[in-house]
Order: structure tokens, then sequence, then C-alpha cells
């Protein structure tokens, strides 16, 4: 779970900014909306947050910055090689001040703080705490960054084996890479004992938290369908319940010929899966420009099946028939919300932050308010967590949302982003509040121009 994430001379964020999950006083009467604290000294979080603003006001930037923490803790940077991330460009002192990112968040029981402060050549410090309401308590520490404290964690290994292994691990980590991520590709975990909370941090970011962009797709929904049964089943209650006119989904077997990608890469894939040095069984490609994904499976030492998912139709008529249609053949629409399917899915298991960037591309209003709806409704005693970014202002109601769910980013004067809640306006419970919104009360829209000053109209 995110508890809050702040973020500091990074992208169009000048000063720092801070985004919270933490449940405010607001919306009591929508109690269902809250993780309620498991532990006296622990808080309770809420399971949506929902971001407006206008075009380039900074709402993708913070979700960018959500992204570049994780992806910087899984992937890291090559040696020697520059950490590619843009500070805030249009202020002269910011070229030269630190970048930073924090990330406070709950899992597997705990609550954690981890941070860095960085620039393009190396980390300047990195952080991580164990907290609770009352205190706080240092697991490591790291600054100017090569000075490592790592008293904490050596304090709870006896083994003088494993005290020193940690200790080359700290002192052989490049100035551009995270700790936690040369614990992580080093392998540490296999070599000292007593780093669990060093372990749950990095799988939050691993196994938590997804980033979903507008043209993102989830990976590997053909091998939990080869793999599971039921998952069709619940695909198609999905595809019903949002009035999509699809029957069913199915994974049909092609002729290896026929797939749509370039040969070379379809003899490589057929070789890989083929090669006595492989355990791997099983390989996913897709081409992007037909929106088509196929699953090859080694069928035994010589055989490569391959097969894709489509669409199952009814077709009307004396003698109802069943029709497969490919993906690319389904409206916008309907490929965008069986790419959100997986993600309810996922969602309702538990133990997941999606972050999701423009939900409502290609969506109709009422359907993007209605799987926020669903989530909510369903998802009593649920631990996931679904953030949003969007336009779409029929959201902006309190018949769905607290107060403390809605978010606003703005820019200034010198374009620099702000963050700030809609519990920070005295607004009662019962107000509508997307005219006001759309009126400009809340800042969160575009600041347009005088058209009369356009050259092209006096031309």
């Amino acid at each position: 779970m995110l508890i809050r994430f702040s973020i500091e001379n990074f992208l169009s964020f000048k000063t720092r900014q801070k985004f919270s999950m933490l449940a405010g006083r607001s919306g009591r009467d929508k109690s269902f909306h809250v993780l309620k604290k498991e532990k006296r000294n622990d808080v309770n979080l809420l399971k949506t947050g929902v971001i407006f603003g206008a075009n380039a006001s900074g709402k993708s930037n913070l979700i960018k910055a959500i992204d570049f923490g994780r992806r910087l803790v899984l992937s890291g940077t090559q040696t020697e090689k520059p950490i590619q991330f843009q500070n805030f460009r249009l202020h002269e002192e910011c070229v030269k001040l630190p970048s930073r990112i924090e990330y406070e968040i709950k899992h597997k029981g705990k609550s954690y703080a981890y941070g860095f402060s960085f620039n393009n050549k190396k980390i300047i410090e990195e952080w991580l705490y164990e907290f609770d309401k009352v205190k706080e308590t240092l697991i490591f520490e790291r600054a100017n960054t090569t000075n490592f404290d790592l008293s904490p964690l050596l304090n709870k290994n006896e083994n003088e084996n494993e005290k020193q292994f940690l200790n080359f691990i700290s002192k052989g980590t490049p100035d551009n890479q995270l700790f936690l991520t040369e614990i992580r590709q080093r392998k540490v975990k296999d070599n000292v004992s007593e780093i669990s909370d060093i372990l749950n941090v990095i799988d939050w970011f691993q196994n938590a938290l997804t980033v979903f962009y507008p043209k993102s797709k989830v990976e590997g929904v053909e091998f939990e369908l080869k793999e599971n049964t039921e998952l069709s089943t619940i695909f198609q209650e999905f595809l019903k319940y949002f009035d999509t006119g699809i029957n069913g989904i199915s994974l049909e077997e092609i002729d290896f010929d026929k797939v749509k990608i370039p040969s070379h890469i379809k003899e490589e894939i057929k070789s890989s899966l083929l090669s006595e040095k492989t355990e791997k069984t099983n390989a996913w490609v897709e081409n992007p420009m037909q929106n088509v994904r196929y699953i090859f499976t080694k069928e035994n030492k010589e055989d490569i099946i391959v097969r894709k998912l489509m669409t199952k139709h009814t077709i009307h008529g004396e003698k109802s028939s069943t029709s497969y249609f490919d993906i690319n053949e389904e409206s916008d629409g309907t490929q965008r919300i069986m790419d959100f399917i997986p993600i309810l899915i996922d969602l309702f298991k538990g133990d997941n932050v999606f972050i999701i960037d423009e939900m409502e591309r290609s969506l109709h209003p009422n359907l993007i308010y209605d799987l926020i709806d669903l989530f909510l409704d369903k998802s009593e005693g649920v631990n996931s967590q679904l953030i949003l970014a969007s336009h779409e202002s029929s959201l902006l109601t309190q018949n769905l949302l607290r107060k403390d769910e809605i978010w606003f980013v703005v820019k200034d004067k010198i374009g620099a982003s702000s963050i700030y809640s809609l519990e920070d306006y005295d607004i009662r419970f019962d107000k509508k509040i997307q005219k006001d919104y759309l009126q400009g009360r809340f800042k969160a829209i575009p600041r347009l121009g005088n058209r009369h000053k356009l050259s092209i109209l006096n031309m």
C-alpha cells in the first residue's frame, strides 16, 4: 500500500510536493473506502485516489516520478552511465540542486519510508526507515554517496561472514546505483539472513506496484488463461457486465506460418524454445501495429504450438453459432476494457497498487465511473489501491469519492507544479463540486488566452 509519495526538483516539480493516501477526517459516510488500521499505532489508508488537472499541469509527471523510482530500484543504472532523468528546468538554481524522491509504504504488515536524493551523476543520499505513529527505526542510511550506516543491519546479523559480506556490498555499490538495487542484483538474500525489511521494500516495488500508461498492455494474460480455466469465466463475466457484446474469450491455435511477425523473430523463438539448453516452455510476443499477441508453447522436442487470444461473438440465425474475432477487430473502448479486466482481477486479489494515467482514454464516462464504483463497492477488506490521473470531470462528485480522495495538480507562473487535496477546501459533504471545478475554483483547469490576439485571426 502507498501511504505517501513526495517529489522535489523532478520534471515540472520544483519545490517538495506530497501526494497522500492517508484517510482524512472527511467522508465518514464512506467508511468502506478506507482500509482500517491493523494495529494501534498504525494508520488508516484510502483505497482510491483521483488526480485532476489541466493538460501539462503535471499529473502525468507525478506518475512518471513514481514509476522512475520503481524502475531505478528494479533495473538500476549501467556502470559509468548517467542517471537518466530531467530535473526542473525553468529555474537556474535547480540545475545545481539534487532531486529527491521518497515513498512511504505499507507492506507485509510493516510501514517503511524509503527515499533517495540524486543528480545525473550519482546517488547522493539513500535511506530506509521502519515507522509507525510514535517512532521510526533506522534500517540503513547512505550519505555523501559512499558513507553507509549499516549498523542496524549488522547488529541483527551475528554471523561475521554475513557482516563482512554486507560491508563488501555497500563498498562495491556504484555511485550511480541504489543500494537496494545492488542488494537485489547481487542476490544478497542468498548470503545474508537478516535483511527481511529490505527484501520487503524490494518486493513492494516488484510485485505490488504497477504503473499503467495510456498505451500499456497487461502482459502474461495469455499464459494465465492457458493455465487457469477459471480465468476465462471471470473474463466472460466482466465482458458481459460492461456490455461489450462479447460472449467470451479463447486462446485459438493458429498455423505457425500465419503468425504475423517478422520471420526471423519467429525462427528465433522456435529455436530458443526447442533448444536443449533452455527450460522455457512458453514465449510471448506482440505485433503492436496490429494489436495482436501470440503465445508460443513447446509441445515436445520438435513441435511448437502457436495460439492467439480471440473474442467470441454469437452469429444469430436459425441456428446460433460462434464467430471468433481478432482483438484488433474490437472497438478501441472494448480493447481498453479488456486491458482493465486483469487489473480489476488483481485488485480484488489484494496486495496491489495500480497507478493509471489517462484511464478515460477511449472509455465512456459512465464506464469509468462504474469501474471505480465497482472496485470501491466490492473490495471491502481488500488491501489494494487504485490511483488515477484523469481529465474526466464527471468523476468529481462526492457521490462517488470522498474529499480526501480528490487531488488537483496546477502550475504556477514559472511552470512549477504543485499538488493539493480537495480536503484543503471547506466544502460541505453534499456540495456539487463538478461545476465549481469547471469554473476554476480549484484552479486545475486550462488558463486560455485571448482569442482576439491570435494573429491568424487578424490576417
